[in-house]
């Protein structure tokens, strides 16, 4: 169904991170007068850096600092696709509008969990209760930060890298934050056991509570029954909470794909295409499965972003293979008196366990607070953790992302200090 002039029509759904990026490299990358473009972003906010949120919510940044680049060419805001017809190629939308594809990608990103808790759902089964947030949207971080207050008891389920974010950015705000955590230690994707026991000792410096290897049984409501007023543990002890976040991680977003008949599995599946089952649609960001793998990173979702605009293009042989993606996070200081002083920059990346035969370099500073391992497989450089001190990040992402032999005669302590060992 291509427009007049034989331009073909593009249509993207989801405004953020992946759908974004993709909607700025076509548009400087495809000849003019060839693509039509449309994207349809289900929230009314203009398109934003979600790794951001926690900024807004800390009051460091207003909502409009972290707006994205314009979209170019057909943006629709606060619309939301509800079916795909690819019998005829038509995207149809909840406010009963329909819009033609030649080629239809899916950027829908990813759901928050909600945890199977007690007292989670409210009465009316109509959204969570009065008192709970998740934290994903702007919406969800709006709302939150017209919530908080100084003092106000506040508890956040889930100790990865959004509920490290979400309770350091409250506790800014002058609450009193309990950090709950299930697993043995803090972002446990990212990090090892000492950088996580530092991460959790500059957490209850700034004031958080934190709380691990703690089950939450569910939410206690108050008499009347209107609100949540405390988090209830496994073992009975009861948090009091005016207000409950939840951060315990995401799903894909693939309940279009699913209806639409395309292959899911965890994600919706591409290949190095990005292509689904479907040749007419693709896929990309955190709803996408590649390599049976997940990413949920902005560093893939701006790479696939890239590889398939020039795919749709210029350049027919592109081809997405994967991403070695670094996880990366700043903490600021609560206040120019807080101590310590300085932020607390945190890199992670690759394999961070070793397994056996592994080389392992790793230097602590507990006065400073730092901690620097790395972990080395043969002659190759295999995975990290940089905390406090990010000086060789740098050099050591470069040695990760390309893969390449490390020099034989380089010691591996020196991988460990300013220049890297360069």
């Amino acid at each position: 169904m291509a427009a007049v002039g034989g331009a073909r029509e593009i249509v993207v759904i989801g405004g953020g991170t992946a759908g974004v990026r993709l909607a700025q490299r076509l548009a400087a990358t495809a000849p003019a007068g060839t693509v039509n473009l449309t994207l349809l972003g289900e929230e009314p906010h203009a398109p934003y850096n979600r790794v951001l949120l926690a900024e807004v919510l800390a009051g460091r940044y207003g909502p409009e600092v972290i707006a994205l680049p314009p979209v170019p060419g057909g943006e629709r805001r606060g619309v939301r696709a509800v079916g795909i017809d690819r019998a005829d190629r038509l995207v149809r939308c909840a406010d009963g509008g329909v819009v033609p594809y030649d080629r239809l990608i899916l950027a829908t990103g990813s759901n928050p969990v909600l945890p199977p808790l007690r007292g989670l759902r409210r009465p009316d089964h109509d959204g969570l209760p009065e008192g709970v947030h998740a934290f994903r949207t702007m919406d969800d971080c709006l709302a939150l930060s017209a919530a908080v207050r100084p003092g106000t008891r506040a508890v956040v389920i889930g100790g990865g890298l959004l509920g490290v974010s979400a309770a350091r950015a409250l506790a800014e705000r002058g609450a009193q934050v309990v950090l709950a955590q299930q697993g043995e230690h803090l972002m446990e994707r990212q990090l090892d056991r000492p950088g996580s026991r530092l991460l959790r000792n500059q957490l209850e410096a700034w004031g958080v509570e934190v709380h691990t290897e703690c089950r939450v049984r569910g939410l206690v409501r108050t008499a009347d029954d209107t609100r949540v007023a405390a988090v209830e543990l496994a073992d009975g002890f009861c948090l009091d909470a005016e207000l409950t976040v939840l951060a315990c991680g995401v799903r894909p977003r693939t309940g279009l794909a699913r209806a639409a008949g395309l292959d899911v599995r965890r994600g919706v599946v591409v290949d190095d295409e990005l292509r689904t089952s479907d040749p007419s649609i693709h896929a990309i960001g955190d709803c996408a499965e590649h390599d049976e793998r997940l990413y949920g990173l902005a560093g893939a979702a701006l790479e696939q972003a890239d590889v398939l605009a020039r795919l749709l293009t210029v350049d027919p042989s592109a081809r997405y293979t994967g991403t070695r993606s670094l996880t990366r996070l700043t903490l600021g200081a609560l206040s120019p008196e807080a101590q310590p002083e300085i932020p607390l920059d945190l890199a992670a990346f690759g394999e961070t366990t070793p397994l056996p035969g592994d080389d392992t370099v790793q230097l602590t500073d507990a006065t400073r607070g730092t901690y620097r391992k790395v972990v080395v497989r043969g002659d190759r450089l295999v995975g990290g953790v940089l905390l406090g001190d990010l000086a060789t990040v740098g050099t050591l992402a470069r040695a990760w992302e390309d893969d390449v032999p490390l020099p034989p005669t380089t010691p591996l302590l020196h991988l460990l200090t300013p220049d890297g060992g360069s």
